[in-house]
């Protein structure tokens, strides 16, 4: 399962503002409210969305995408967000998130698609489209529009927008932020922009500063490369670990043969969490358990970690958005 940036989920709690418990949703994710932002700190992309639900519970999410969207500055991304700033014109900028993405997230590609009326932005996300991920594609589309609209000599609006979802109750506040027709139920997750607008040069653009960044991201790029071998081996030692119990991060390192504070060291030079591992690897498990009838679901919560099966199925719930009850009858 992917992951992406905890930027983002604190993005979307910041602008929930007083609707919400924030330090309770974000230690659902393990993110602590009053550490610093790290866009490196990555979160795992089910653990997100049910973030995203936690959140429907408490207010209406319906204009949440668009609010998260429009309060996302370029600086908040780190070196690509930079990068999106500096770039010559907005094609440029489109074209660093097209190539460098994975320093974001693991959970979404981009693609530049040219047409006969513009350039088609598209983002490919795989999954089941439960609210959480819903909304998330929506904020990451009206995101990408405020974004366009900081750099931008003129304001900027997209010719078309299209979602592959239902639409929600009302989506005219979708057509006003955006500024054009808004489609739902498309065949893809895009934005639709002219040629005009790529090519106008941005208020912030400059070749040397962008040179630069260009290759500090292909060095990140790089060290991305290395993420799944200390990934697979952590969450194989915690796979092998939960029939005892939940493991402590010392009792893996110790497994993996280092010291705890090396361990933690190396996890976060990757931007990985070992809370976060330890969550993908409980849900990989049950997830493959729940697909063999033989396995009980007192059986399933012990062999991942939980001493109750209540303590199982809303662990599970927050996971994939149902019980393992309904997400077993659903493979029948």
């Amino acid at each position: 399962m992917g992951q992406v940036t905890s930027l983002f989920a604190r993005k979307v709690v910041a602008v929930a503002g007083d609707a919400i418990d924030a330090r309770a949703v974000l230690a659902s994710v393990g993110v602590d409210v009053d550490e610093p932002w790290d866009a490196k700190h990555m979160l795992d992309e089910d653990a997100y969305y049910g973030m995203i639900e936690l959140i429907a519970e408490q207010m209406d999410i319906t204009h949440l995408p668009l609010i998260v969207g429009e309060a996302m500055r370029p600086d908040e991304y780190g070196a690509l967000g930079l990068a999106w700033k500096a770039a010559p014109n907005l094609l440029g900028s489109f074209s660093r998130v097209v190539r460098y993405w994975r320093l974001w997230t693991s959970v979404t590609r981009y693609e530049l698609q040219e047409t006969a009326r513009g350039m088609l932005y598209v983002q490919h996300r795989k999954g089941i489209r439960r609210l959480g991920m819903r909304i998330s594609i929506e904020a990451t589309l009206a995101s990408s529009v405020s974004l366009s609209r900081q750099v931008s000599p003129r304001p900027f609006a997209p010719i078309e927008v299209y979602f592959q979802h239902s639409a929600p109750r009302t989506i005219e506040h979708h057509k006003a932020y955006f500024g054009c027709p808004v489609h739902f139920g498309a065949d893809t997750d895009a934005i639709l922009l002219s040629s005009s607008s790529l090519f106008e040069p941005n208020i912030l653009g400059d070749e040397g500063i962008t040179q630069f960044l260009v290759s500090h991201l292909d060095k990140e790029l790089a060290q991305i490369d290395d993420m799944p071998a200390l990934a697979a081996q952590t969450k194989g030692e915690i796979a092998r670990a939960l029939s005892e119990g939940l493991p402590k991060m010392g009792d893996i390192a110790r497994r993996m043969g280092l010291s705890a504070r090396s361990f933690h060291r190396r996890l976060a030079e990757q931007g990985l969490s070992f809370q976060t591992l330890t969550e993908e690897t409980r849900r990989e498990i049950a997830v493959s358990m729940l697909r063999e009838s033989r396995f009980a679901l007192s059986e399933i919560a012990f062999l991942t970690g939980y001493s109750e099966q209540s303590a199982f199925n809303r662990a599970f719930k927050r996971w994939m958005g149902v019980t393992p009850a309904a997400y077993r009858k659903a493979l029948e």
